[in-house]
């Protein structure tokens, strides 16, 4: 068994309040379950306007194809207009 994960810090330039924030981080969230299949959860800075921490996470039996789906979820995030990905991380256990 495989597990990998993939930590992405993000500022949300936009937002100027707690709900423009959470909205964004739902949208990202839904749009990476829907497209992936992968456990996402907002785990840092849930206090400040125009910062998250994602955590997505993945299980397979194969660590190639752990490691080419959090690159296709880093893609997605990478795309989206309303973040931009201050720093990212991603392991392979």
């Amino acid at each position: 068994m495989v597990v990998g994960t993939l930590e992405v810090d993000l500022r949300i330039g936009g937002s100027q309040s707690l709900k423009a924030r959470r909205r964004v981080v739902k949208s990202l969230k839904d749009r990476i379950k829907a497209r992936f299949n992968v456990s996402v959860a907002d785990v840092g800075d849930q206090n400040v306007w125009q910062r998250a921490v994602l955590a997505v996470a993945v299980v397979s039996n194969d660590g190639g194809f752990a490691r080419e789906v959090l690159s296709k979820v880093l893609r997605l995030v990478l795309s989206d207009p309303r973040v931009d990905v201050i720093d990212h991380h991603v392991e392979i256990v």
